[in-house]
């Protein structure tokens, strides 16, 4: 099918939810994917970091190709072995003691927050300003952004925003009526923003003096993406809830609620189809395999602090910038002007990137790469600004 039959199509028979780049990719190996002409990009958006591993993984294509030779989904109506093999193996690395499966983030932070108001009989629940959350009304209700919203209103009620790493402002907003306090550790729709170092440390500590469940959301942040297995592990803390999905199964839809003792539903409370079949867990449970054979949580801080080096080095030097910020392999670079004219001058020259502010370019490669393809994004990066200068 030629190019231009592809955008027809795709505006005539898909809902224009997306503003998409005008490239078909067609296939992926590694951290490269491939359009349908035949063109290799370096993919620097990683699948909005649900890709972890790279594209095409034969450890993880090997499970998958296992366990479909076997059952793709039996509904939890029945006991499956990947599911509760997996729900053992996050417990352990994130250090709390249960798991809800479902399909994606939003799930994830859905049952998050029906939890918190479960266990505490509390309905007001806290979030921040540019944080977010997911698109189904829950969750959505405590996104930020009005674009996402405002045209489906009412929010479900109790949801209130105060300014991101700001802990007087969740002192003056929390009560005894507060159910939880949502919030990621670093912003990455609203623009990777990094907290103070001891922002996570004080809002537990201010959550636990009222009652109120700390949720942290970690489906962009979780999975090794920050240098460690959580990004909340930085601040050495332990919140309520967890929420996790992206680089999960790298690739493969899965989301995951993960609490503490006592936190957790009970018969007919919640429930999913899909969440938790055995295709996804099997492919979640290599993921997880290959991420500590080959090391990838520390090549992900190596290469982090690589890039971040490289690129403020750049930014001194180049008046378009305005700064970098990240840890690990989540980073953001902001410009003093826009940034699409250098995401389409990255495409020409092989490189795929995205923004998640008008002005803010979002790094999140597979947190495989390895340094000479940070090196040809750098050179590459460096050339194009040095061109519009």
């Amino acid at each position: 099918m030629k190019t231009q039959a592809i955008f027809e199509k795709e505006k005539k028979f898909i809902h224009q939810a997306y503003k998409r780049k005008k490239v078909i990719i067609d296939k992926g190996t590694g951290c490269y994917l491939e359009d349908i002409e035949g063109n290799k990009f370096l993919d620097m958006v990683g699948g909005l970091g649900s890709c972890s591993l790279g594209h095409s993984n034969p450890e993880v294509i090997d499970s998958l190709k296992k366990q479909s030779e076997k059952i793709f989904n039996v509904t939890n109506v029945f006991y499956t072995v990947p599911e509760i093999l997996l729900a053992e193996k996050l417990s352990k690395i994130s250090g709390l003691n249960k798991v809800f499966f479902s399909n994606t983030g939003t799930e994830a932070n859905e049952a998050a927050l029906k939890l918190a108001k479960k266990t505490t009989g509390k309905q007001k629940v806290i979030s921040t300003i540019n944080g977010f959350h997911g698109r189904t009304m829950g969750s959505l209700s405590v996104t930020w952004k009005e674009e996402y919203k405002s045209y489906c209103k009412p929010m479900v009620p109790g949801s209130y925003f105060i300014p991101y790493n700001d802990t007087e402002a969740l002192k003056e907003s929390i009560d005894k009526k507060t159910a939880s306090f949502i919030v990621e550790p670093i912003q990455g729709e609203g623009g990777v923003n990094i907290p103070s170092p001891n922002y996570l440390k004080e809002v537990q500590e201010i959550c636990d003096d009222y009652g109120c469940k700390l949720i942290v959301d970690e489906v962009s942040t979780g999975y090794g993406r920050t240098g460690k297995y959580f990004c909340y592990q930085h601040s050495k803390i332990l919140p309520d809830i967890t929420t996790l999905a992206k680089g999960l199964a790298n690739g493969i839809p899965i989301g995951a609620t993960i609490t503490k003792e006592g936190i957790e539903f009970d018969n007919k409370e919640h429930g999913t189809t899909f969440g938790g079949n055995p295709l996804s867990a099997s492919a979640a449970l290599s993921t997880i395999g290959y991420l500590e054979k080959h090391k990838l949580i520390e090549n992900a801080k190596e290469k982090g602090e690589y890039l971040i080096t490289k690129l403020e080095s750049i930014a001194q030097k180049s008046a378009l910038i305005d700064n970098v910020r990240g840890k690990g392999l989540l980073l953001g670079v902001e410009f003093v002007n826009g940034c699409s004219d250098i995401v389409e001058l990255s495409q020409k020259k092989g490189i795929l990137l995205n923004t998640v502010t008008n002005k803010t370019i979002r790094l999140m490669p597979p947190i495989s790469i390895s340094k000479s393809e940070c090196d040809f994004f750098l050179d590459n990066f460096k050339q194009i600004l040095e061109g519009l200068e």
